[in-house]
C-alpha cells in the first residue's frame, strides 16, 4: 500500500473524528503501522502497545497463556487485546469496556476487533462496569485516559478496593499511568502505598518517557 510506504516518511493521517468523550480521534500510517491517536497522545498501537506489552512481559506470558479470564478496562484501538491474541497465544475470555462508542466503531472498522471470536467488547463507563460484574478475572488492565488526562476514580479507594476484589488470587493488575508533572509522581506514590502484605506491587517509571506501569500481583 503506497500510503504504508510513505508513512515511513511523514505520518499519513486516513481517518478523523471528533468524539464527546475523547475530543479529536485520528487513525494514522506511521512507520508502516495503523496507530489511533488523540488530539495529545498515542491510544492504540505505536508507543502505547510497547508500554503495555513492556507490561504483560513484566507479568510473563507463559503464566498469562494459562490464565482464564481478562478484563480490559479502557480499549481504544485494542492493541493490548490483539498483544494477547497473537503474541501472547491467549485463549480465554477477554472481556473488554470501552465508554467511547466512537472508538469502538474505529477498532473494529480499521483493527478488526470485532473478529476476534474469544473478546467481547461492552460499552460502558468502567466505574459502573466494576460496580456491576458478578465475575472475577485473572487479570485486570487499566488503560483509562481522555486524552493526557487520568480520571480522579482511578485512584479513589473505593475503585482500587473494588478492583482488587475482581481479582482472583495469584491474579495480576497492569495499571498504565501518565506522570507528566511532580503532583503525578505524588499521586502515583501514593497509590503506591495502599497495597499492603496482600499484594505484591512493582513500579516501572520512565516506560517511553511518560508512563509509569504497575504490576500488582494478588498474594490471598
Amino acid at each position: 500500500m503506497i500510503r504504508r510506504f510513505f508513512s515511513y516518511f511523514i505520518p499519513i493521517n486516513i481517518y478523523k473524528k471528533n468524539s464527546s468523550v475523547s475530543k479529536t480521534l485520528e487513525v494514522t500510517w506511521n512507520n508502516g503501522e495503523l496507530v489511533l491517536d488523540s488530539k495529545n497522545t498515542n491510544y492504540s498501537y505505536g508507543s502505547l502497545q510497547r508500554i503495555l506489552r513492556k507490561g504483560l512481559k513484566y507479568i510473563g506470558f507463559e503464566r498469562i497463556k494459562n490464565f482464564e479470564t481478562v478484563l480490559v478496562l479502557g480499549v481504544a484501538g485494542g492493541s493490548v487485546i490483539k498483544t494477547l491474541v497473537d503474541e501472547i497465544k491467549f485463549k480465554g475470555k477477554i472481556i473488554g469496556v470501552e465508554i467511547d462508542e466512537n472508538i469502538v466503531e474505529i477498532a473494529n472498522n480499521y483493527f478488526n476487533i470485532d473478529k476476534i471470536p474469544n473478546c467481547e467488547i461492552i460499552i460502558d463507563d468502567a466505574f459502573e462496569y466494576i460496580l456491576k460484574t458478578k465475575n472475577t478475572y485473572d487479570l485486570i488492565i487499566i488503560d483509562i485516559f481522555q486524552d493526557t488526562t487520568m480520571p480522579n476514580f482511578l485512584f479513589q479507594d473505593f475503585f482500587i478496593q473494588r478492583i482488587n476484589d475482581l481479582v482472583n488470587v495469584n491474579g495480576f493488575i497492569l495499571f498504565n499511568t501518565m506522570v507528566i508533572s511532580k503532583a503525578d509522581e505524588e499521586r502515583n506514590l501514593k497509590y503506591k502505598s495502599k497495597f499492603g502484605g496482600n499484594y505484591s506491587l512493582r513500579m516501572y517509571p520512565k516506560v517511553e518517557v511518560h508512563n509509569e506501569l504497575f504490576t500488582i500481583k494478588k498474594l490471598q
